[in-house]
């Protein structure tokens, strides 16, 4: 398969619009097509549904598109190794990470990125719900907790570190708890699964913060708008230290329990499918995000 008809399928799916695709890569909206349709001719699928409004990614193409991304990945690692690409990566790069981590801390590097790499187009998704980095065929991911998925390699981007925070003055009106059983009947900004978390202390004490036991008028899935309703005094909140570290310095959250953290070790974690080749623009990337953010004062005790 020509791999210049893989990258113009690649991009008018990314795209949905073949002209656009086309365009980009310097080509005629009428030879594009002429293209696409000689790939689909070859693999003897329609990869493309065209109508007169719009242009669809069919079933066969939705198979199709990431092992399309790999061959262009292998073929791209293939020219770098051999000195055989330009001086700086071009193209898309997909990433996927937490929405409220991305808003914080990723947006205000991307100026720069784009100025070191300006022929690389990041095609940002953010989230705060868990997604799949395979299915969703991504370069790269941000994600959150053990890296216990085999099909993922990864690389440790920063710890995560979790514990409870309030308002000041939602502490002056409903108490301050001075142990983990004084949780009870204090308000809990909820995650949404509500499940028990387990808290330990630097002497490897353990306890358990139950929501069940806690009045949880608030069940939240976004680390931003938690945070928020802590500020806003709707009760206690289990906020990741990168999430809240300026509210503390500044004073104007204060932890509860600051002797306790939440005892699952989790760490940032940045990850790629296992079988994918990592490309000269993925590993760029990376390599920036970790250099400006690994190592970060405050994220960690």
């Amino acid at each position: 398969m020509d791999t210049d008809n893989l990258r113009l399928f690649v991009m008018a799916a990314e795209r949905l619009n073949i002209s656009a695709a086309g365009r980009a890569l310097g080509l005629a909206p009428a030879v594009a097509s002429a293209r696409l349709a000689k790939l689909e001719q070859e693999l003897d699928v329609e990869l493309l549904r065209r109508t007169t409004r719009k242009v669809s990614l069919s079933l066969e193409g939705s198979d199709f598109l990431p092992y399309a991304r790999e061959i262009l990945a292998q073929a791209d690692a293939a020219r770098a190794a051999l000195g055989g690409t330009e001086a700086g990566p071009k193209g898309t790069l997909r990433f996927a990470a937490p929405s409220s981590f991305a808003q914080l801390h990723i947006m205000p590097l991307l100026p720069e990125f784009h100025e070191l790499y300006p022929d690389l187009t990041l095609d940002l998704r953010l989230s705060d719900t868990r997604f799949d980095a395979i299915e969703g065929s991504f370069d790269l991911a941000l994600r959150s907790g053990p890296l216990s998925d085999s099909s993922l390699k990864g690389r440790k981007l920063a710890d995560d570190t979790r514990v409870l925070c309030a308002l000041p003055a939602y502490l002056e009106t409903h108490g301050t708890p001075a142990t983990p059983a004084d949780l009870a009947g204090h308000q809990l900004i909820a995650w949404s699964n509500l499940e028990p978390r387990e808290l330990v202390n630097a002497a490897g004490e353990k306890a358990l913060l139950d929501p069940a036991r806690m009045a949880c008028r608030t069940i939240v899935d976004d680390g931003d708008a938690q945070r928020e309703a802590t500020l806003a005094g709707a009760g206690l909140s289990m906020n990741s230290l990168w999430n809240v570290a300026h509210e503390l310095a500044a004073g104007r959250l204060v932890r509860v329990l600051s002797e306790w953290k939440m005892n699952d070790r989790s760490v940032l974690w940045l990850v790629y499918p296992r079988t994918n080749v990592l490309t000269p623009k993925t590993r760029i990337f990376m390599d920036f995000l970790i250099a400006r953010l690994s190592g970060h004062a405050g994220w960690s005790e």
